[in-house]
C-alpha cells in the first residue's frame, strides 16, 4: 500500500486507473484509506480510520468539509436499470459525525450528518439540514433546507432554528481549526 508523503500513515490506493486527488491543504488522518476516484477539496479533513472507497464510481468532497473518525463513504455504479448510478457528492462546509455510513447520496453545502447515521443511495441532505445521530435516511428520500430528520427510517421532525444552524457552523469551524493542530501533530509523530 502506498503511503503518500504528504499524508503520513494514510493508505492511498489507485484502482481502475483512478488515483485519489486530495488538495494539499486537506488533512487526512493516519489509518484512513482513500481508494480510487475520490476528490477532496481545500481545507477539508478526513479523520482517523475513515474509508473512502470509490472503486465503482465517484466520491466528490468540497471544501472545509469534515468526515469524522471511523466513517465509511462509498457509491454505486451506473447499471442498465440505473444509468445515472449513485455517486457520492458532498458539498462545502459539511459536517459528518463519527462512524457515519454515507452511501451514494448527495449532501449539499453546510449539511450535517449526525454520528452513527446512515444515508443511502440517491438520498439528499439539503443545505443547513441535519440528519440526527443514529438516523437512517433511506433511498431517494429528500430532506428540505434547514430540516431536522431523525429515526430509522428517518422522518422530518422539525425545521431548525437560527441558533441550531449557527451551532453547526461553529462545529464546522472548530474541525477546520483542529485539523491544523492534528496535521502538525501527525507530521511530528510520523512525518
Amino acid at each position: 500500500m502506498s503511503h503518500h508523503a504528504a499524508f503520513p500513515g494514510v493508505n492511498i490506493i489507485p484502482i481502475h486507473g483512478k488515483t485519489p486527488k486530495i488538495h494539499e491543504t486537506a488533512f487526512v488522518a493516519p489509518g484512513s484509506t482513500i481508494i480510487g476516484d475520490v476528490e477532496i477539496g481545500a481545507g477539508s479533513s478526513i479523520w482517523y480510520n475513515c474509508v473512502l472507497r470509490a472503486d465503482v464510481f465517484t466520491i466528490r468532497i468540497g471544501e472545509r468539509t469534515n468526515v469524522q473518525d471511523g466513517s465509511i463513504l462509498h457509491c454505486d455504479p451506473p447499471r442498465p436499470d440505473d444509468p445515472d448510478g449513485s455517486p457520492l457528492v458532498i458539498g462545502d462546509d459539511v459536517l459528518i459525525g463519527h462512524m457515519a455510513m454515507v452511501h451514494g447520496c448527495t449532501i449539499h453545502d453546510r449539511g450535517f450528518v449526525g454520528l452513527g447515521a446512515i444515508a443511502m443511495n440517491k438520498a439528499v441532505i439539503a443545505s443547513d439540514a441535519m440528519l440526527a445521530a443514529g438516523a437512517m435516511l433511506t433511498e431517494r428520500k429528500v430532506m428540505g433546507t434547514r430540516e431536522l430528520w431523525a429515526g430509522r427510517p428517518a422522518k422530518k421532525l422539525k425545521d431548525l432554528s437560527d441558533a441550531a444552524i449557527a451551532g453547526m457552523k461553529i462545529g464546522t469551524a472548530h474541525y477546520a481549526e483542529n485539523a491544523k493542530h492534528h496535521a502538525a501533530a501527525v507530521r511530528e509523530a510520523l512525518g
